[in-house]
């Protein structure tokens, strides 16, 4: 099952006993600084989860599923998360 930002807000709604108003804007205002952070080419670094970076990908060539023809893929950043030992370990059950 897919964890929804809705879920989130319920989350902190309930648990912190925040109104559902200010749980919205919390995480939205979260999720701005991440993504501005990210924008900037900074990395994002929350200890004990892991790490957002901004990777750059060179053109390659590629393939066109539908035709099958060679195409070549432009030059492009991606988003890549690092997850900590520490959170590498509580999945594994470690």
């Amino acid at each position: 099952m897919t964890l929804t930002k809705s879920q989130i807000v319920d989350s902190l709604t309930n648990e912190l006993g925040f109104s559902r108003k200010t749980s919205t804007e919390t995480l939205e205002t979260l999720l701005e600084i991440i993504k501005s952070s990210l924008e900037n080419g900074e990395d994002v670094l929350i200890s004990g989860y892991g790490k957002f970076c901004v990777k750059e990908k060179n053109s390659r060539r590629g393939r066109n599923p539908s035709t099958g023809d060679d195409m070549i893929l432009d030059q492009r950043k991606v988003v890549v998360f690092r997850c900590s030992h520490l959170l590498r370990e509580k999945i594994n059950g470690e």
